[in-house]
């Protein structure tokens, strides 16, 4: 029998296949941005911020082995296992990975619209430091649950998830990417729903009424997750008596002083923030809000970042982080930037010093403060350098050093229920770590340069990172 002769397309096209079996593939994510790794690693000479709030504890020496905190020591008291990785911290900083609570993996393209970036975000979140977020509503759900699913199956590279299903308001719009419920049970349904596609955390937004967020507050209860919100038609007074979880943006969104505030319906306007601007920064009232929240066990988010873009007087986005959005976001924030800088002061200034002052009071008497940065607003909250502004606008606030990593570690895993994982640097804990090129200096606010992020014992590349993703924010 005669044997049949391959067409010659066909033989082309397998001889491409085999040739490119055999060509060496450019590396992915994980080879291309990793530092260093080892089974055993040993970080020596660091400037150790623990997560506990504790002063910082000078000579210290951390050992790794099997991406988990074996040990930590002064240096002379902990020497380095045969084999081990060393890397000597020349003095710099060392402090736990960022636990923070007020992400997203989207960001405004244009008024009233904000765009998935779920290629660049996780990496550059990583760049900064953060090696676990809550996305705090999402714009598109599937792609925040299939990047963690990825993440965790080790596909793509990025922080740890607490994903949070699509924001939940009322029947006013908001933008078109987010539901409109019509009534409590609306809302049930939706809590159901994607809790049943793995949703893990819940936010409320500005138009729910009193009866929507009860019923969300409970069915999320019932299923064992936890809820926050950015209000505006129900009080934090009224939350905290549903047993609402957690409270976005400070005291920002806090419609509780307004004169004319009527019940299940949002201020109109500029009400709530000039309502605030006219409150005295130790009026009773206040005192009153922060025991109700802290007596509920409410925790309180700091997202200062983002309402430091639309106060006057504020410095503009490093240009490093500008530099990695494309060119009509990079001129988008510019204009506006601009704009509000030349408006003169405004009532958002002012609001934020106190609003500072407000977080200041609400953690030192003992209420849970976290943190997030929240990439929204007109931008300027860019992911890679947003984490760090944060920090610096909490010791800005009058926290010390080891008070503000508490706030961006330890306290989110304490929130999350993951304490015992992540947060803090001590045996038995996951190495999630970020080093500084220097040590903190405790009269200055600014932060020295970050040298890398680890998570689970591999160290990642920050200058690999943002130099790979420039121009890149609004594309992919």
């Amino acid at each position: 029998m005669r044997r049949m002769k391959k067409p010659p397309a066909l033989l082309a096209l397998m001889l491409a296949i085999q040739a490119f079996a055999q060509t060496p593939q450019p590396p992915g994510d994980t080879e291309r941005y990793t530092l260093f790794q080892a089974p055993v690693t040993l970080l020596r000479n660091a400037q150790l911020f623990d997560g506990s709030g504790g002063a910082p504890r000078e000579h210290m020496s951390v050992l790794i082995r099997d991406g988990r905190i074996a040990d930590v020591k002064p240096d002379a008291e902990l020497r380095a296992p045969a084999g081990a990785l060393v890397k000597d911290l020349a003095g710099g900083a060392l402090m736990p990975g960022f636990v923070l609570l007020h992400e997203h993996l989207f960001y405004p393209t244009e008024r009233g619209s904000y765009g998935a970036f779920f290629q660049s975000f996780p990496l550059l979140y990583l760049a900064g430091g953060v090696t676990t977020l809550r996305t705090a509503g999402s714009m598109s759900p599937y792609a925040d649950l299939n990047t963690w699913k990825d993440i965790r199956e080790g596909r793509a590279v990025g922080p740890d998830m607490d994903v949070t299903a699509p924001f939940l308001n009322g029947i006013q719009a908001f933008v078109a990417q987010v539901p409109r419920l019509a009534s409590a049970e609306d809302a049930v349904r939706q809590v159901g729903y994607w809790a049943d596609v793995g949703a893990t955390s819940y936010k409320g937004y500005m138009h729910l009424t009193r009866e929507q967020l009860a019923a969300i507050v409970e069915a999320a209860h019932e299923r064992k997750a936890r809820v926050t919100a950015h209000l505006c038609a129900v009080t934090y007074a009224e939350a905290a008596t549903m047993g609402i979880d957690n409270l976005e943006h400070g005291f920002f969104a806090s419609s509780d002083f307004v004169d004319s505030k009527q019940p299940d319906a949002c201020p109109a306007g500029d009400a709530v923030p000039r309502s605030l601007d006219a409150l005295a920064v130790d009026d009773p009232r206040m005192a009153a809000l922060q025991r109700r929240l802290i007596d509920r066990k409410v925790a309180l988010t700091s997202t200062l970042t983002v309402f430091e873009t639309f106060s006057h007087g504020r410095p503009m986005a490093p240009a490093a982080a500008l530099d990695l959005l494309m060119p009509q976001l990079r001129e988008q924030y510019v204009a506006r930037y601009t704009a509000i800088q030349r408006g003169g002061p405004n009532a958002y200034g002012r609001v934020l010093a106190k609003d500072m002052a407000w977080e200041k009071q609400f953690a030192d008497a003992g209420g849970l403060l976290v943190a997030g940065t929240d990439p929204t607003g007109y931008g300027g909250v860019i992911p890679g350098y947003s984490s760090l502004r944060q920090f610096e606008l909490l010791r800005e606030a009058g926290f010390d050093a080891a008070a503000t990593v508490k706030i961006m570690t330890a306290n989110g895993a304490t929130y999350l229920g993951r304490s015992a994982d992540i947060g803090r640097i001590a045996p038995g804990l996951r190495a999630d770590l970020i080093a500084f090129a220097a040590p903190l200096d405790a009269a200055r606010p600014a932060l020295p340069d970050v040298a890398w992020t680890m998570k689970a014992g591999r160290a990642w590349d920050r200058a690999r990172i943002l130099n790979a993703w420039k121009g890149q924010v609004g594309l992919r």
